[in-house]
Formats: C-alpha cells, sequence, structure tokens
C-alpha cells in the first residue's frame, strides 16, 4: 500500500487491537516529550477519548473503562493522538494535571536504573496516594 493509500484509510480501521481487542497507549506529555505511562485502550475507551480528549483507557486488572483521574483529579487532557507505522500501537500527547503514576509520581518511569543494577528515584512525587485513594489495609 502507498503511503497516500494509507493516509485515506480511517484512523480507527488503521488499530491493530491484539487477541483481547487491546491496544499499547504510550502516554506523553506534549510540551516536554516526557514519557508518562503505558495502559491498555480498547475500541471503546480510544472512541471516548476521542469525544471527550481526555484520556480513558482500559483496565485489565478492573476489567472496565478508566477515565484518567477520575479517582484522583489527575486528569490528561489529549492534544494529539498519532499511531504507528504498524499501527499496533498509539501515542498519546497530553496535558498532564498532577501526577500520571498512582504511586504518586509526575511520570510511571520515576526509577532510573544505576550501573549497579540499584535504582534510584529520578522523578518528583506529585502527591500521596493514601491521601487520594485511601490507605490499603
Amino acid at each position: 500500500m502507498s503511503e497516500n493509500e494509507d493516509l485515506q484509510k480511517s484512523f480507527l480501521d488503521t488499530v491493530k487491537y491484539d487477541e483481547k481487542g487491546l491496544v499499547p497507549a504510550i502516554v506523553q506529555d506534549h510540551e516536554t516529550g516526557k514519557v508518562l505511562m503505558m495502559a491498555w485502550m480498547n475500541h471503546e475507551s480510544l472512541l471516548m477519548t476521542l469525544e471527550k480528549k481526555k484520556a480513558c483507557y482500559w483496565s485489565r486488572s478492573r476489567q472496565k473503562l478508566w477515565l484518567k483521574g477520575e479517582s484522583s483529579g489527575n486528569m490528561q487532557d489529549v492534544h494529539d493522538i498519532l499511531i504507528d507505522c504498524d499501527g499496533d500501537t498509539i501515542l498519546l500527547k497530553v496535558s498532564q494535571k498532577g501526577g500520571a503514576c498512582h504511586v504518586g509520581y509526575h511520570s510511571c518511569f520515576y526509577r532510573k536504573v544505576k550501573e549497579t543494577l540499584d535504582m534510584e528515584i529520578c522523578d518528583t512525587l506529585m502527591f500521596n496516594p493514601d491521601d487520594v485513594y485511601g490507605k490499603k489495609s
């Protein structure tokens, strides 16, 4: 297929979901380019994201739609949606309110591996998850 033919296809027709109906979504800060998180989307969450311009994902653990920030207030306003050359990965460029990570950091990628294979914190703690989600018993 030529590049021009490829561009004539609808975005929704281009997305290639896995056998569970999911596609990985990489989430990036639209201003800095910093990678914030990776999550899964299904057709319904992708449609909701397109409609609301707020990031919506599929929670594999809860088996339901997950509007990012619905319980924490840490919403993601979507500026751009890109799709990779194979159609099997989505990139969302967002404005992140608060932290993207459920453990309180700005990015889920808050641990850097050192040469010794130890890890160090390399990001900013934005909130205390116990205050937002309640203490786990």
